[in-house]
Parts: C-alpha cells; structure tokens; sequence
C-alpha cells in the first residue's frame, strides 16, 4: 500500500481517519500534533527552564526527543530530563543506561534521584505492601521525587511522556470509581500551585500504538522491559475495557478524552483547588502531612513488625 502524500510504501493505516502513511509522513503527522499541543498547553518565555520526566521507555524518550528537536533551537530555554530510579532489580538499570546514553549523545543535563533517599526500593516496599498494590506507593513517590527534583532546578513545567491511551485510561478509571476530585486535578495542569511544578503531556494526544511506531521510524533507543509488578495495576482492567472500545469503534480513545475536556472546566468549578500546606519534607500537603510521608510511615511500620 502506498503513502496517500508520495509514492513511498505506507508503514502505518491510521484506522481512525482511513490515512496511509510513510515514514516520513507518519513522523510529519505525530510532530506537527504534538508541537500543537506543547502551543496549547505551556507558555515558554526566555529564561525558563522545562523538565522531562524520562524513564526510558518509548513514551518518555519519544517526548524527549521531540522537545529536544524543538528547544535545542532556543539558546534562550534551558531544557534537563529527570530520571527516578526506583530501586527494581534487572528492570530499572538497564532503562537508565538508555537514557544516559541518549542525553549524552544530546548534552541534554540529566538529573537523577533515587527511592533509596526516603530509605525504600520497590523490591524491597512490594514485599510488605499489604492491601495496596506495589503500584500505589511507586506512583507517588515518584510523583513526589520528580516534583522535588523539578522545583530544585527551578522548572517552570514538568513535561510526562502521559499518551493518549494513558489519558482515556485515568478519565475512566476516575469516573467508574466516582472521584471527581482526582478528576478535576488531572493534567496538564494550567494553574501554578505553591510548591507544585505544572505537568504536561505533549503525547496527550498520541495513541500508545503511533508513539512506539514513531520511536521505531526514527530510531530513538528505548526500554520495552516489564515491570515486574506490572500485572497487580488496577489500571490494566480499564486498559482492556479503553482497548474493546477502540477495537470496536476507532476513535474511542479521542470520545473519552475529548468529553473529559468539555467537562473539565465544569469540574473545576464544582471542585475548587485544596488550600495547600507544606509538609515536614518540604512537599505541598493537603493535610498536616503529604500523602509520600504517610505512605512511608506506614511502610516503616510494616516492616518493623509488631
């Protein structure tokens, strides 16, 4: 089948809109959406610093990449990517050396904090999680270090290699369990909170299956490992329910998310931002303590037994 723009062979049939693509019509295609949406979401000015969050898998290098590609043009932008490493034998390792490898075959400053610095390792928190799922402590410390870490650069947005899977996964993730508050909060996020650096997600719009098609036409190394704790995600339950629907009806991905966004402003207003306080760590809390610290506490008691 040929590209419907040349006489190259198409490499993809993007089934929501009929097109055939060739590699460098594909690339033209994910770029141009995703520069859009960098124009929709972030205003940079000169002297501001923006962050990557990059854990090495294609999501996160391909947002790298692409913001890379787009800032290396300005002298007058500061641009870092800021790696966690959660301390998970034979998974993490091998993605950092990735990442390493690409920011310095780029000059991109790279930052890099670590689970061990509050005294914990996902190898070592998964065997004591108890009612939660290891996945639960992971993503918020590492939400934790990452807003940490941003701050301590002095970034003015944090960007997430978050895809448009990710996106229709946590609108109805939310909506199933009824929290509309984590749904008003999701991102980007468009106002600045004390102590709180803005995400933003330039793949927002970038179907998880575009986004690895696009790493692989353009040659950007990243880690396709499994997370060993993968499988106990709450999440993988609404990503078969968000991939029948697509399967069935291409576009399916784009309803939700697009219905989520014609509500969110709705949202906001039902459910006003928290008044924020800071926690003994330094993060912004709701209450006396930030949800990290709470999580941490309970981990420390756990494994010191009764």
């Amino acid at each position: 089948m040929k590209c419907d723009h040349c006489s190259h062979e198409a490499v993809t049939l993007i089934r929501y809109n009929g097109a055939h693509l060739c590699d460098e019509h594909f690339r033209s295609y994910v770029e141009k959406r995703v520069k859009k949406e960098i124009r929709k979401q972030i205003d940079v000015c000169s002297g501001d610093t923006i962050a990557v969050a990059v854990s090495g898998g294609k999501d996160s290098m391909v947002t790298l990449h692409i913001l890379d590609t787009i800032f290396s043009e300005r002298n007058d932008v500061r641009f870092c990517a800021v790696s966690i490493d959660e301390g998970i034998e034979g998974y993490r390792p091998p993605s950092l050396d990735i990442v390493r490898g690409f920011c310095k075959e780029r000059g991109i400053p790279l930052h890099i904090r670590s689970f061990s610095e509050m005294g914990m390792e996902m190898d070592r928190i998964a065997a004591v999680s108890g009612e939660n799922s290891p996945c639960t402590y992971c993503g918020v410390f590492r939400r934790k270090l990452m807003n940490d870490e941003a701050r301590s650069i002095g970034a003015k947005y944090l960007a997430t290699g978050h895809n448009l899977d990710d996106m229709a996964q946590s609108v109805m993730m939310n909506f199933v369990r009824g929290d509309v508050e984590r749904l008003a909060r999701l991102g980007p996020h468009t106002k600045i909170r004390p102590g709180l650096i803005p995400r933003f997600h330039p793949l927002r719009l970038i179907p998880e299956k575009e986004s690895l098609l696009y790493a692989i036409v353009s040659g950007i190394p990243f880690w396709d490992g499994e997370c060993p704790y993968y499988k106990e995600a709450l999440r993988n339950q609404y990503r078969d329910v968000v991939d029948q629907l697509e399967d069935r009806s291409p576009g399916s991905k784009f309803s939700i998310l697009s219905s989520y966004d014609t509500l969110k402003p709705m949202l906001a207003e039902y459910v006003p931002p928290s008044d924020l306080r800071r926690c003994q760590c330094g993060e912004p809390a709701i209450g006396e303590r930030c949800k990290a610290c709470e999580l941490r506490e309970s981990l420390e008691k756990r494994i010191k037994g009764p």
